[in-house]
């Protein structure tokens, strides 16, 4: 069968990367050629067949199910552009892939065959574990004085693509700080129609030093005299997920906890579980909803995100817990022009009553939520709400093609993303119980500002250094690890 390539669509499409560029590979796109005043676009298209290469792992149907083109559809010429644009969106947001390309080839005038080209990832992923404990690196930086004991360490396998449908299995051993043995494997469907999917979890993990408390908006850590373990561990869950279209995903969890802390835990601090056992032990069920359209899930520059949770904690007379939770994560992604772009984005939590385990607190510092300047801080409470800010330029965005000296082809295109954000964050945390020891920072507006520097690297790793001042006068330099929102 002879191709040819509509001029006009590849002008089109080009230009629409273009406008896009970034977010597939990180490779610099050059500039379109300007357009043909002879070129005409054809009112509608009919795409005949869609051919996929470069999947020799990943199935067929698991790349199909991200694309809103169709074979033996017809759709109008804008529509059909759009299209393109967003399906190679989706296909890269499946992490499977260092590069997509979605191209369109006439066969004639209104027919064309659309050709997915695909290099797939790496993705078996054995690796040596040597991370901080702590929950940043300036937290470790500072408040634990730079201490070795506290870095874990062992051996973890990531498999990203089982068997070819995208099913994710991890498996974790640890030692160093926290001791622990972390089972994970997820399926994406279970079904024909790819609506229905599972996910399974085992955790047990051992600490011999604990947080039992915070003081002056910092956590205090406590290790007995023998250095006994003074924590143990285990979790487990079931997920089952529905994505009923391409964007919007719902998934209901249940799952089993148990903690047993030494009874020293409980001398430092009485309330640490507020039954005042040394075991707490609960069954709990979860919803999710996740709306998900960025341009790039681990570093977005345009779309939106919005993720609403919540927790029921304790069903049984024999739980040692009973307890509700709300939860909400929304960010806004806007493209300024080529090299501008702004994101916003909004964190909070509540609990429903005024005692929670300390296990379970929550507050700014703790993951998801954090006000920039307030690195080294945890403000703790029942509600919390954070509202995150950047406006960022994109300083570099190229490729290295290591080809020559890397004999495997997952590694041989090293992208590399630079960008310069400035950066405010504000929000509060209300503490109920009102403790004195932490008074400073809680029920009280939080502001924090300052610039950074944002690097994206190969397979999407992120790394920012960050200058923060936050509005009670302290500043300092901060080093993270994923995108801010």
């Amino acid at each position: 069968m002879n191709f040819k390539i509509h001029p006009l669509l590849l002008i089109t499409f080009s230009l629409n990367i273009f406008l896009f560029a970034g977010i597939h590979n990180g490779i610099s796109q050059d500039e379109p050629s300007p357009t043909s005043e002879e070129t005409v676009a054809p009112e509608k298209v009919t795409v005949n067949n869609i051919f996929i290469v470069g999947n020799e792992k990943t199935r067929r149907n698991i790349i199909l199910r991200e694309m809103d083109l169709m074979q033996g559809l017809t759709y109008d010429w804008q529509e059909f552009v759009e299209l393109v644009i967003a399906d190679q969106k989706k296909i890269y947001n499946l992490q499977l892939f260092t590069t997509v390309d979605v191209t369109p080839l006439f066969i004639a005038d209104e027919q064309v065959e659309i050709l997915v080209s695909v290099k797939e990832r790496w993705y078996i992923l054995p690796s040596i574990i040597f991370n901080l404990a702590d929950r940043n690196f300036s937290e470790w930086w500072i408040n634990q004085g730079r201490d070795f004991s506290r870095v874990n360490y062992g051996i973890k396998l990531d498999h990203n693509n089982v068997g070819g449908r995208n099913e994710k299995l991890r498996v974790i051993g640890q030692l160093g700080f926290t001791q622990a043995l972390d089972l994970n494997y997820s399926i994406p469907y279970i079904d024909k129609n790819q609506l229905h999917g599972l996910s399974a979890k085992f955790t047990y993990f051992t600490n011999k030093t604990v947080a039992v408390r915070s003081v002056s908006n910092k956590q205090v850590f406590f290790t007995n005299e023998d250095e006994e373990i003074l924590r143990k561990t285990i979790n487990a869950a079931l997920t089952y997920t529905f994505r009923g279209s391409f964007y919007n995903f719902h998934f209901v969890t249940v799952g089993f906890h148990n903690t047993r802390v030494h009874e020293d835990v409980l001398a430092q601090n009485p309330n640490f579980f507020p039954h005042g056992d040394t075991r707490l032990k609960y069954f709990y069920a979860s919803y999710n909803y996740r709306h998900d359209n960025r341009d790039n899930v681990a570093y977005a520059t345009d779309g939106t995100l919005l993720n609403l949770g919540l927790t029921k904690y304790g069903f049984f007379t024999g739980d040692n817990f009973d307890e509700a939770e709300f939860s909400v994560i929304a960010s806004k992604y806007t493209r300024l022009n080529n090299k501008f772009h702004a994101a916003t984005g909004i964190s909070g939590s509540a609990f429903f009553s005024g005692r929670q385990p300390y296990t379970l607190v929550r507050g700014i510092g703790y993951k998801p939520d954090f006000i920039r300047g307030y690195e080294i801080n945890v403000i703790e409470g029942q509600q919390l709400l954070a509202h995150k800010n950047s406006l960022r330029y994109e300083l570099l965005n190229i490729a290295f093609d290591l080809s020559d000296i890397m004999p495997l082809e997952e590694f041989s295109i090293f992208p590399i993303r630079a960008y310069i954000s400035a950066n405010f964050d504000h929000g509060f945390v209300i503490d109920n119980n009102r403790l004195p020891e932490n008074a400073f920072l809680t029920n009280k507006y939080l502001a924090g500002y300052g610039l950074g520097l944002d690097l994206v690297a190969l397979y999407d790793t992120v790394f920012r250094f960050e200058y923060s001042l936050n509005n009670t006068g302290g500043g300092n330099f901060f080093i993270n690890v994923r995108a801010p929102l």
